[in-house]
């Protein structure tokens, strides 16, 4: 791998991952990140890997479609996955990280990797030849570095409009953006303990969550409330427009009165330690922070201007004085087709990108995957792939018994139609062909078939001399 050289655009998760990844097999990183030269509407800073909505890297459960990602992530060695155990915030049984420090310890080992070379500059596009073309200070386009080897495309969703376009021409799509949406963030202090309840569901003591429990009354009223206010994009939504694992809290409460109660504001496994019973709906509060100092309102996406998540969220019970860290954006998500556009491989195999002087890989949710730890598993995926091809060695194929590799499998296979970005779950899996009846047993089941496939996988990885 000696003088081999990989471009990738955006150092956020997934361009994070596969930097280092590929700077740990010896490969010379150029990492474009337009930030903090071009900030986004989400973005705080310019560290890489900075996270812009949830801080919950969701479940640890082994026997889970995301805990058995993360044992995967773990056993292939990934560096984010790695960074999150480090800065691990209590959330229950999920994994939930202080994103401030998550971020910095990325940016850390990022900057100090001597092949990696980090490049502020927005990308605009690719020259025929490879080169990577960037915004000068005027505006124009220019080419100021040699062609790469290998080019990785980890933009992600919020890809500025000029590289959108580009890539729109390179795919030859009509379509490339949806809709989501994040959670409003509020300060510990601000809020009225008296009234929020520290547990977790199904347990009797304390827990991971604070509760801020409605009456029958008082949702009814927020409700109501919630439904008529103001939004920042005027629209109606249609369910195409909106990834469904993000869709905003009053966007729920439009399908009926009580979808928030059965969603996100679900009471169940709660009790109200003042009343000794079941609140009428419940919203829950993760901790931001290692120190518990800001706490995230789950289920709580939302396109609400300013003045109106202050004054409608300041409804729920506990939060009438909070102080906002953070206010819920709702942003533009781009991704292209990856059924129609992508190799197992992650390879960009469109006849424009076949025509480039260099071959082009796509990862994170700018090629059609959901969730933070898939962006983390699609960078790694991706710098295996690229080592494969420097190397010239046929990489073996992740498998779809795993939780990536049915993943994979799923959003690169071109049956696939109306392609929404999707994460891990076992919905896509491979069904067992004697149908296991007991959900619990039929999980647990997908654990160890996917943890077996993997250990295949490894090995197969190790005598390619991909993996040490």
């Amino acid at each position: 791998m000696e003088n081999k050289t990989v471009d990738i655009i955006g150092a956020g998760l997934a361009g994070t991952e596969a930097a280092l990844q590929l700077a740990q097999r010896g490969i010379a990183v150029r990492l474009f990140e337009m930030r903090p030269l071009v900030q986004t509407d989400v973005h705080r800073s310019g560290n890489a890997a900075e996270l812009v909505c949830s801080n919950s890297l969701k479940s640890m459960k082994p026997d889970s479609a995301a805990g058995m990602l993360k044992h995967e992530l773990a056993c292939l060695g990934s560096h984010l996955i790695s960074f999150a155990n480090e800065t691990r915030v209590a959330a229950g049984g999920a994994l939930a990280v202080d994103r401030d420090l998550f971020s910095q310890l990325a940016t850390d080992a990022l900057e100090g990797n001597p092949l990696i070379a980090r490049v502020n500059a927005e990308v605009v596009g690719l020259r025929e030849d490879g080169r990577v073309l960037v915004a000068d200070a005027e505006g124009s386009a220019s080419a100021p570095f040699d062609a790469a080897d290998a080019v990785i495309v980890a933009s992600g969703p919020l890809t500025s409009d000029k590289l959108a376009a580009f890539m729109q021409g390179l795919t030859g799509q009509d379509h490339l953006a949806f809709y989501d949406a994040a959670a409003p963030v509020v300060m510990a202090d601000s809020l009225d303990r008296a009234k929020v309840f520290s547990q977790s569901r199904y347990e009797d003591g304390g827990g991971d969550y604070l509760n801020a429990p409605f009456s029958k009354e008082e949702y009814e009223r927020f409700m109501e409330e919630l439904v008529g206010a103001e939004r920042v994009i005027k629209r109606e939504f249609e369910t195409s427009d909106l990834f469904q694992a993000c869709q905003p809290i009053e966007e729920i409460a439009r399908r009926g009165f009580d979808a928030p109660r059965f969603g996100p504001l679900k009471p169940v496994g709660l009790t109200d330690p003042a009343t000794g019973r079941r609140p009428w709906a419940v919203v829950q509060l993760r901790a931001e922070d290692a120190h518990g100092q800001s706490f995230n309102l789950v289920g709580f996406q939302t396109n609400l201007t300013f003045p109106e998540q202050k004054r409608v969220f300041q409804m729920i019970p506990g939060l009438e004085h909070a102080e906002f860290a953070r206010y819920g954006v709702m942003h533009r998500n781009s991704f292209i087709d990856a059924p129609h556009m992508l190799s197992r491989t992650l390879q960009l195999r469109t006849d424009a990108a076949r025509s480039l002087g260099v071959p082009v890989f796509v990862a994170g949710q700018f090629g059609g995957t959901e969730g933070y730890c898939e962006a983390i598993a699609s960078g790694l995926y991706a710098a295996l792939g690229v080592s494969a091809e420097l190397g010239g060695v046929e990489p073996p194929m992740l498998p779809e018994e795993t939780a990536f590799g049915a993943l994979i499998s799923y959003a690169t296979n071109p049956d696939t139609v109306d392609y929404q970005p999707m994460h891990v779950n076992f919905g896509i899996m491979k069904p067992f062909e004697k149908k296991i009846r007991n959900k619990r047993e039929r999980y647990a089941a997908y654990a160890s078939r996917g943890d077996e496939a993997l250990k295949a996988y490894v090995e197969a990885l190790r005598s390619e001399g991909l993996l040490d």
